[in-house]
């Protein structure tokens, strides 16, 4: 893989995609990851909340087709939460190295490759997608969304302090000892719950690289994100607050 270090050699990605009527999206996503991945060794581990709408039966037609070691199917019953679908993915994951990402198409398989180079380079424990710095971006909200992304920073900059310049994206690349210490020690279930793994992470002294994305509204189904999730933030904001 181009600009990617020797001692890189023997390392494994497990890729964890949790989905929700992502019909539309999974082969797609699929296809981008072993295209840009070529010379790495991964695996995808699907997290499905019994969606509705056949993701499964489109995950399982992927499983023929590239086979059932590198494409994982580990559904749960119904939606329980962003939290626990990667605590349940990270059960079944057999890398050394942990990516969280949406399935949705808002993360580009393309900087993946970015990511391992940013690894490997400065050993980092963690290596997050942002989209605030220079060479990353948004594409496709609206001004109320990204006026409301920016905010939500730039609030939970000014009261934790993290380090990080975008707290709430969930592209990310893990040790997966590291992963695993954060999420036993995360109790946020939904939208919070990037944020306070990066945070919690933070306040442990982890080592933290970024490597600058742009960010594609969803192609295909509708986005997740409403009200409640803002007052959810909120809340989570303010319980990091009082505990970190």
């Amino acid at each position: 893989m181009e600009g990617v270090q020797p001692e890189g050699v023997g390392d494994k990605y497990s890729l964890i995609v949790p989905t929700y009527n992502e019909r539309l999206n999974i082969a797609l996503l699929v296809y981008l990851v072993f295209k840009h991945l070529r010379d790495v060794d991964f695996e995808i581990i699907i997290v499905d909340d019994g969606s509705p709408d056949g993701t499964q039966d489109v995950v399982k037609q992927l499983q023929q087709v590239y086979g059932d070691d590198r494409i994982l199917l580990r559904a749960r019953p119904r939606k329980l939460g962003l939290g626990t679908a990667y605590a349940h993915g990270l059960k079944h994951a057999s890398g050394n190295f942990v990516v969280i990402m949406d399935a949705d198409l808002s993360h580009h398989p393309k900087y993946l490759p970015s990511f391992i180079k940013k690894q490997q380079e400065t050993g980092a424990s963690i290596v997050t997608g942002t989209r605030y710095v220079k060479g990353g971006g948004v594409h496709g909200w609206t001004l109320m969304r990204k006026l409301t992304s920016r905010g939500a920073n730039v609030l939970a900059q000014t009261f934790l302090w993290p380090g990080v310049s975008d707290l709430t994206g969930s592209f990310r690349l893990y040790r997966k000892s590291v992963l695993e210490d954060l999420i036993s020690s995360c109790v946020s279930k939904g939208y919070v719950f990037q944020m306070e793994m990066i945070v919690r992470a933070s306040r442990k002294g982890y080592h933290i690289e970024e490597v600058p994305i742009t960010f594609v509204d969803r192609v295909f189904g509708s986005s997740k994100l409403g009200g409640s999730e803002i007052i959810e933030y909120l809340k989570g904001l303010a319980y990091l607050l009082v505990t970190t």
